[in-house]
């Protein structure tokens, strides 16, 4: 069982996936593999369904989240799946399981307030102030995803039009740029960028050592300046995203055009943003109405 489960590390090793992608579907096989291992199972052919809602339910007990249990058993179905194509097993015992539903968690947004008091932050004239200024005018003003913004190189900017293109699997898409975050990237370009960026970078933004941003660096800029502007929610470079769509929905953006510009392949995706609109609105008349 373990010269398999080795087998499956080099399947997901040579199968272009992300690094941490692999490594979380070879762990959660090793986490399955050890558990069958105690259990007294020698062979992977005596795997059933039982016993792998058996190790459903011990995760559940371990209290893991609806998520976790859900990625866990995705992970089975892929491993399993891995073992059927090489016949080490005659069929896949984690297929037709279903994962526990999981609860719909809505985003947390930031007030418009918050927004321009986050914004406000990097304000200097300084080469990380004026990258940084940019970087962040420009994710709210598009609500691009962060992996969208680190991959941009300096031709996917057009700031005469004001647009970028924006990439994702094999998609584009052309999203809007305004008028306050395209005087940022205007002032990053013109007097920034081609002075901090190393001989031959192509990336839009790159960081003090002259390299393309990772994301790592981009969310510790994120974290820095909502310390430095106060803001006690949460905040990652997803919070600007989700930001950017319901601030749109609050001001009269139809859910089509949002869908469009956040490149969601289903209008389920943005139809998020309606009910914590929603939801808001019920508060603030809860509060305010007088026979409420």
């Amino acid at each position: 069982m373990l010269d398999l489960l080795e087998q499956y590390k080099i399947y997901l090793n040579s199968n272009r996936l992300l690094d941490n992608t692999a490594s979380a579907y070879f762990s959660d096989a090793a986490r399955f593999t050890d558990y069958a291992l105690e259990k007294g199972i020698s062979d992977f052919r005596q795997v059933d369904k039982k016993i792998i809602s058996e190790f459903v339910l011990k995760l559940e007990k371990e209290h893991k989240a609806a998520s976790t249990i859900a990625r866990y058993m995705a992970s089975m179905k892929r491993f399993f799946a891995f073992l059927t194509a090489i016949h080490a097993v005659d069929g896949n015992p984690a297929e037709g399981m279903k994962p526990p539903k999981l609860k719909k968690e809505l985003p947390e947004i930031l007030t418009t307030e918050e927004v321009s008091k986050f914004l406000e932050q990097p304000n200097g004239s300084d080469p990380k102030s004026v990258r940084d200024k940019a970087m962040l005018e420009l994710l709210y003003a598009t609500g691009s995803r962060v992996s969208e913004l680190i991959d941009l190189n300096v031709g996917d900017a057009n700031i005469k039009i004001g647009y970028i293109r924006c990439r994702k699997h094999g998609e584009e898409r052309i999203v809007p740029i305004g008028r306050m975050a395209l005087a940022a990237m205007e002032n990053y370009l013109n007097f920034i960028r081609d002075s901090i960026a190393a001989p031959g970078e192509q990336a839009l933004f790159v960081n003090m050592a002259g390299k393309r941003m990772t994301r790592q660096g981009f969310w510790k800029i994120v974290k820095f300046y909502a310390g430095q502007a106060g803001i006690e929610k949460q905040i990652t470079p997803h919070t600007l995203r989700h930001s950017f769509a319901a601030h749109l929905l609050e001001n009269g953006a139809d859910l089509h055009s949002i869908q469009s510009m956040l490149g969601h392949s289903d209008i389920s995706s943005t139809q998020v943003y309606a009910k914590l609109i929603n939801n808001r609105l019920r508060d603030v008349y809860a509060k305010a109405h007088p026979r409420a």
